[in-house]
């Protein structure tokens, strides 16, 4: 019952802070940060059972899907917004391409 109402929450949650959501249909199949806390709250139940490894790689994996990396062992409380996450995951791309420019040069 909690993973239903942890999803509910998460949907009304990109509905308050995206205007352009239309519906949950276009959240569900569309929305990354929904993914990425889905995939991470799985990564995090097995993280806590003791299985760190294959939490760290199932969180890998979301991160090739979604492009944004949460830790398993990270506690995220209610109304984490995917779209603080979206912009969080491109600022530290960004900080990463900067930096590697900087090295380059």
């Amino acid at each position: 019952m909690a993973f239903w109402q942890h999803l509910r929450e998460d949907i009304i949650c990109v509905f308050d802070r995206d205007p352009a959501a239309r519906n949950v249909f276009e959240i569900l199949t569309s929305y990354p940060g929904i993914h990425a806390v889905l995939f991470h709250r799985f990564n995090h139940a097995l993280w806590n059972v003791g299985l760190k490894w294959l939490a760290r790689f199932l969180s890998a994996l979301a991160r090739l899907l979604t492009g944004i990396e949460i830790h398993p062992g990270a506690k995220i409380g209610r109304g984490f917004s995917s779209i603080t996450a979206w912009v969080w995951s491109s600022v530290k791309r960004r900080k990463l391409a900067m930096t590697a420019r900087s090295i380059r040069a």
